[in-house]
């Protein structure tokens, strides 16, 4: 299974849809996606992210379901560092680094700064519950920190080391029949999704990648052992649609200046 998070456009937040250029974003996205076989379209119900969709479902004739939880995640904070009124990240590293509680599994909504909005912990778990029931309409059931498919047939993938000390692995399954799902959403609920899939602090993702708009973060099933299967990012905000395209890379939800190469 393949799912790939598009983050959104170049945002225009007042009117709650896509800048210039985030219009001209869309449309290299839709360059993009047009050639996979895609099985399922989704959508955030936020109209940056329909927006983002647009062009892709258009070229391909394809409609998208609408998946309220996958709306962004601006359950907002009042930051005692900076003053700043906003979304529950973007803090500054001394203060949200020292704290254990937001680099320990899914403590983070549990931090003073997390429980001034106690929406935080509350759509935490109810994103969490949503995705679980997602995927498992295709076939992957939680369990605990990974995930098994019951009704898919078990497998057995190592890595050895042949003569000459090479490492070898198995010859991989034929994957072809497997969904492939995308979903236009935001940043902060990607990373979101990301710490429930692979079992990491929702800060540490946060502060730690960048998402840029429009960019592409695939993440694919791992299933190497019996019935299991696991999560593992394959690219994390990938633009190179952009660049091939010859469009800037926007800092929008950034600190720095985006590398252009």
């Amino acid at each position: 299974m393949k799912i790939i998070f598009v983050r959104h456009g170049e945002p225009d937040y007042a009117k709650d849809s896509l800048t210039e250029n985030g219009w001209r974003e869309a449309e290299c996205l839709a360059g993009r996606i047009s050639k996979w076989q895609v099985t399922d379209f989704y959508c955030s119900p936020l109209g940056r992210a329909k927006d983002t969709a647009a062009p892709t479902l258009k070229k391909m004739n394809r409609e998208a379901v609408t998946l309220d939880w996958m709306r962004e995640f601006s359950y907002l904070i009042d930051d005692p560092i900076t003053g700043r009124h906003g979304v529950p990240w973007d803090f500054v590293p001394s203060y949200w680094s020292g704290n254990p509680l937001m680099t320990t599994g899914t403590d983070w909504v549990d931090a003073e700064i997390m429980k001034q909005n106690p929406e935080i912990k509350i759509q935490f778990q109810n994103v969490c519950k949503n995705l679980d029931e997602f995927l498992a309409s295709y076939g992957y059931i939680r369990e605990q920190n990974f995930y098994l498919v019951p009704d898919m047939e078990e497998r057995s993938i190592s890595q050895t080391v042949a003569p000459g000390n090479v490492r070898t692995i198995d010859k991989l399954p034929d994957e072809s029949d497997e969904p492939v799902i995308v979903i236009f959403c935001h940043l902060g609920i990607t990373c979101l999704v990301l710490s429930h899939l692979l079992n990491i602090p929702f800060p540490l993702l946060t502060h730690g990648f960048f998402l840029p708009p429009a960019s592409i973060t695939i993440v694919s099933s791992e299933r190497r052992w019996g019935k299991e299967a696991y999560f593992r990012v394959q690219a994390m905000g990938d633009v190179h649609h952009l660049l091939a395209n010859s469009e800037p890379i926007s800092p929008a939800g950034s600190f720095a200046t985006p590398f252009p190469g």
